[in-house]
């Protein structure tokens, strides 16, 4: 099947009818401890109260909707909750998964892919070693590669968010995105400047893993050197060039913050909101918090993608 990376509205509207209800209609609110202490009335799109305890489901469920059978298996790469994703997908469908992932990944995420019955493979110092390692695996077993940010459907999965939150009766003034590979930035970029165009879409990465941010102010995919931020789950080093043509029309801005500041957003969100989100998962929170004065009074939503921690990180991190 020739798949590629473009975007259709009409498929974000039908993915959302499609992909397994446990990823759908997830909580999402104005949480005004946390709007009180950042003088920004914050929305919070919650991600992570799922079976893979992240957002990664929707585009999963629906590129297998789109793909249909595949005899020869799947092969993908991962930090780990995209694996998770393909992993519980594949499941439900009976196919067969192999997911490679750094050495370094995060030992929960590791096991839960494979508690989810995906085959695991650690290869690789980082994300982008380990996505070289799926290429060659997959081409050798004849199985489809599975690219985040590259194809389509993932994106347009993941773009159903965005059709979720313009279902609140107040309009928002912007949206703060974390930005890996592109397929979360992208499809809920495309859907919110058709549905709500006055909406600002705003991307976060890391400062310490900063190949997107450069790359959009370049117009030109710009790989870095190694990635060292604790946000392993946007630890971008190639971008995808595709995925940074497509944001060209998606996204309004990209933008960049620290270690420092999503641990702080991190902490800001269990002590406030009562909820435990990973630090890409709160890389959204952090940029608000970073622009609270230019959004003072004003609406904004954060995706909060993640919350896969482990108790070691909680004590690190949280306490």
């Amino acid at each position: 099947m020739v798949m590629d990376a473009s975007i259709k509205i009409d498929r974000i509207n039908e993915a959302a009818g499609l992909i397994d209800p446990v990823f759908r209609d997830t909580p999402q609110y104005a949480c005004e401890p946390l709007s009180d202490r950042l003088g920004v009335d914050t929305v919070l799109k919650v991600e992570c109260v799922n079976p893979v305890r992240s957002f990664k489901g929707r585009g999963a469920e629906y590129l297998l909707h789109r793909l249909g059978p595949q005899p020869a298996g799947l092969v993908c790469a991962s930090a780990g909750n995209f694996g998770q994703g393909m992993a519980y997908a594949a499941r439900s469908r009976s196919v067969q998964l192999t997911v490679f992932a750094a050495l370094t990944a995060n030992p929960l995420k590791v096991d839960r892919m494979r508690a989810l019955g995906a085959k695991v493979i650690l290869d690789g110092h980082d994300f982008d070693e380990a996505k070289d390692g799926a290429m060659r695996h997959a081409a050798a077993a004849g199985a489809f590669y599975v690219e985040d940010g590259l194809l389509g459907p993932i994106a347009e999965g993941a773009g159903t968010i965005a059709l979720e939150l313009l279902r609140m009766s107040e309009p928002l003034d912007a949206v703060f995105v974390p930005l890996g590979n592109g397929s979360l930035i992208n499809g809920m970029g495309l859907w919110l400047k058709r549905a709500s165009p006055a909406t600002r879409i705003i991307a976060v990465c890391p400062t310490s893993a900063p190949s997107m941010e450069i790359s959009w102010r370049a117009g030109k995919p710009i790989s870095t050197g190694p990635t060292d931020t604790i946000a392993d789950g946007i630890a971008v080093r190639v971008p995808v060039p595709e995925a940074l043509e497509i944001m060209r029309t998606a996204v309004d801005e990209v933008m960049l913050v620290t270690d420092a500041e999503i641990v702080e957003a991190m902490r800001m969100l269990h002590s406030v909101a009562g909820i435990v989100v990973e630090p890409a998962g709160a890389a959204g929170i952090a940029a608000v918090a970073n622009r609270r004065k230019e959004f003072s009074g004003k609406r904004v939503a954060v995706p909060l993608t993640g919350g896969n921690v482990t108790e070691e990180q909680m004590r690190n991190w949280l306490y």
